[in-house]
């Protein structure tokens, strides 16, 4: 028996295929749409799925101001942070991120799903979210992907 082929085979930064993606957002969930795209990101879509390294896929999401929400989240659900300042805490609805930055919902939205390490924040940097269909990464040579069609 060959015991070679026994062995279990973990990817490294020298080994890993990155790939250049892009996802439509328009009329996508919000959430299920972040769950898809952290899974691209961290690359469990990939048979050689490695746990601490990077090798997810760059991914692009276009129409970021097109995304739903279910429900009435859009005006209720409340997004909180604070400035640092005795005071600072701020809150905002989706409905008020979308009109001011409508990209940093859905950024929000997948860096919340990443780990919560260097390595989360590694993966989190091969994410670019555009407004509108038009993007800069044309030269990457992109894959468009529906996600309709991934389970």
């Amino acid at each position: 028996m060959d015991t070679l082929s026994f062995k279990t085979v973990s990817a490294n930064k020298a080994t890993v295929n990155k790939e250049w993606v892009v996802i439509d957002a328009t009329d996508m969930v919000l959430g299920r749409l972040a769950s898809t795209v952290a899974r691209i990101l961290r690359g469990k879509h990939k048979t050689n799925y490695t746990p601490h390294v990077d090798c997810g896929d760059n991914v692009i999401v276009i129409n970021a101001e097109k995304v739903s929400l279910t429900g009435s989240k859009m005006s209720d659900k409340v997004y909180v942070r604070h400035t640092g300042y005795p005071g600072g805490q701020r809150f905002q609805t989706p409905l008020d991120i979308l009109a001011k930055y409508p990209e940093r919902l859905v950024e929000k939205a997948v860096k919340g799903m990443l780990p919560k390490n260097r390595l989360g924040r590694s993966i989190y940097r091969n994410l670019k979210v555009v407004v509108g269909p038009e993007h800069k990464y044309a030269a990457q040579q992109p894959k468009v992907i529906d996600l309709n069609t991934i389970k």
